[in-house]
């Protein structure tokens, strides 16, 4: 069975850091996309991040770019999304999904194309 869970979440002051991880067991995530979105109670789901895990460049928001960077580590199939200059904004149930295949650029940033799931992690910015 594919799993995917995600850790890290937490409260953190405004302007902080915090670094989440996203561990996907059952099979190898290599060649595939794997992306880090988020959702605010009432609101849709947002695109934050993706990477194809057998690459090195990372995809992200408007809003995030020069802030947050996504990376992999293939040996323990697990991606990371470092978010630094957090903002009270940002308060958000940040949740990994994984494609289960490689997706398109022009596909990337859709939800609908991600197969698999986690249960998410809860990231809350304080004054």
């Amino acid at each position: 069975q594919v799993r995917v869970v995600e850790t890290g979440g937490g409260l953190v002051q405004s302007g902080g850091s915090l670094r989440l991880s996203c561990e996907v067991s059952g099979r190898s995530f290599s060649g595939y996309t794997v992306a880090w979105f988020r959702q605010a109670p009432g609101k849709e789901r947002q695109f934050v991040s993706a990477i194809r895990s057998s690459a090195s460049n990372g995809y992200y928001a408007d809003s995030v770019k020069g802030r947050f960077t996504i990376s992999r580590d293939k040996g323990k199939n697990t991606v990371y999304l470092q978010m630094n200059s957090l903002k009270p904004e940002e308060t958000d149930n940040y949740h990994c999904e994984d494609a289960g295949r490689l997706l398109m650029l022009s596909t990337m940033q859709d939800s609908a194309q991600y197969d698999y799931w986690g249960q998410g992690t809860q990231v809350t910015l304080s004054s």
